[in-house]
């Protein structure tokens, strides 16, 4: 396995199923209808702008085992020093490292942009990744009671956080 930097030309069609795949068969994203290949424009364009990474793993194949990227948390200029994480592995890849090295590399990008803190969103029922965060560091930071509806039930959301010891001199500006 090696960690890449996804570009759209090559890993598009392996982000959009490994999205597709979270949205139809988890609640991983709470989402009801599956991405279109045309959306995948508009996401890329969106983390060039902002200078998000889009972090991948490679399988010795060549396959796209899973991939990490951050973005805007909330878009008011106070939070400038805050990203929003996800990450998703492949279902055959999973408990492996995949998601854990992905998520070490990611946060070390955010450090290198001098973020200060690091957001995920993830489903309270979700133990795998809740794990995954604890194991990394993040803290629960809050709970969300019945913040989405999907297969027939109300969600809750948990937010884990992960505060950086960046930037060195913030500013309000």
């Amino acid at each position: 396995m090696r960690l890449i930097e996804c570009t759209r030309e090559q890993h598009a069609g392996a982000i959009l199923r490994l999205l597709n795949h979270a949205i139809v068969n988890s609640t991983a994203l709470y989402d009801y209808q599956p991405r279109s290949t045309g959306s995948m424009g508009a996401w890329f364009d969106g983390k060039a702008e902002g200078r998000f990474p889009v972090l991948g793993m490679q399988g010795e194949a060549g396959a796209l085992l899973g991939f990490a990227s951050y973005g805007v948390f909330r878009p008011h200029a106070a939070y400038k020093y805050m990203v929003e994480h996800s990450v998703y592995v492949d279902a055959d890849y999973r408990r492996r490292g995949v998601a854990a090295a992905l998520m070490r590399a990611l946060i070390d990008r955010a450090r290198q942009q001098d973020y200060h803190v690091m957001v995920g969103g993830v489903d309270a029922s979700n133990d795998a990744s809740i794990g995954l965060h604890e194991k990394l560091g993040f803290t629960h930071a809050g709970t969300l009671r019945h913040a989405g509806f999907k297969f027939g039930r109300w969600l809750d959301l948990a937010f884990y956080q992960l505060i950086l010891d960046t930037p060195g001199n913030p500013t309000a500006s």
